[in-house]
């Protein structure tokens, strides 16, 4: 075996190929999967104890001697030469025009809904995605028997009940009213998420808004200056709102917010059910209850909470009948966009 090594390592060291291809046969050859380096390895289990030392290191000598002589003659045939040298570059060639990026519409809606109330003099909160119970339920008034605490509604960590993927960015609204003092005047953007079945109009996982006013007086002729305000920047001058009694648990009186569609003109389409009228947030009081929860005398404050789902806005704005299409990340969807 000793012979079959020596003659492999002097074809090696005299072989002079002219060409690359050259190079790469003999590496095939030698180094490949089934090239003669790999039969010599599997001859070499039938060597004898005693030669094994001496014919081991014969072999992963002429291995080494491949592999570093095969490198070199790649070098010399210009194998491994990928940047063309100045003389060869074509200066005369036309540039290529790169494809430019855009802004999704969920992020310009966002940013129009987050400016429009920064005008009013609110600052932006943030929260952790991950939350506990407490700021996510508990704490803004969500009673122990309440459907939204049911595992349908809800993505639990490793089904423990006090850990959980936050289902509206009011846990930030929380946050907020436990670490300031009044006057407090936040907007609360985030990713939420719920365990709901994908469709056309709904999503597991979604972006809200959420603002909060806390300070001595505030009234509910408050809350529907601002929100009026709100539609009028955001939709234009000649919207109407109109609001309708509902309920939440962490505000009272509570109301749903609709606003005139702006495809019919509030004459009656498809897009709003011919109503002429288009949901498009919640708002309340915020519960006294609430403010107790969080550390705020209810006797000496009040506040006003809203909340509206940037995918339900940016699809009412770009007319937009398929909440899939904002997380499909589909070119020929998101290029429409480009002068957003």
């Amino acid at each position: 075996m000793i012979e079959k090594i020596n003659g492999l390592r002097r074809r090696i060291e005299e072989f002079v190929p002219t060409t690359a291809s050259e190079v790469e046969e003999l590496r095939i050859a030698v180094l490949g999967k089934n090239g003669e380096i790999n039969a010599l390895m599997e001859e070499f289990r039938t060597v004898a104890p005693e030669m094994k030392r001496e014919v081991g290191q014969a072999l992963n000598a002429v291995k080494t001697l491949a592999t570093e002589r095969i490198a070199e003659l790649k070098e010399s045939c210009g194998e491994n030469s990928k940047t063309p040298s100045p003389s060869a570059a074509d200066l005369t060639r036309p540039g290529t025009n790169d494809a430019l990026g855009s802004r999704h519409p969920v992020s310009v809606v966002m940013g129009e809904v987050c400016d429009i109330f920064a005008r009013l003099g609110y600052t932006i909160a943030d929260g952790p995605e991950i939350e506990d119970d407490w700021h996510v339920f508990t704490a803004l008034n969500f009673p122990p028997e309440h459907p939204a605490r049911d595992m349908q509604d809800t993505f639990f960590i490793e089904k423990n009940p006090d850990i959980l993927l936050r289902t509206h960015t009011s846990s930030i609204q929380a946050r907020a009213m436990q670490t300031q003092k009044p006057p407090i005047r936040v907007i609360c953007p985030g990713r939420v998420f719920r365990n709901e079945a994908i469709s056309a109009r709904s999503h597991c996982m979604f972006h809200q808004v959420e603002g909060l006013y806390v300070d001595k007086n505030v009234s509910f002729a408050d809350l529907k200056q601002s929100v009026l305000y709100f539609a009028k920047e955001f939709f234009g001058e000649r919207a109407a709102i109109r609001l309708r009694p509902s309920y939440f648990p962490f505000t009272e009186p509570s109301a749903e917010v609709d606003v005139s569609c702006q495809l019919c003109g509030g004459a009656g389409c498809n897009v709003c059910k011919h109503t002429g009228w288009l949901e498009i947030m919640g708002c309340g009081m915020v519960d006294p209850a609430v403010l107790d929860a969080c550390g705020i005398d209810s006797r000496e404050y009040s506040g006003f909470a809203f909340g509206m789902g940037i995918e339900r806005t940016a699809m009412l704005k770009y007319g937009i009948r398929d909440i899939r299409l904002l997380f499909e990340n589909d070119v020929r969807f998101l290029q429409q966009f480009e002068s957003a």
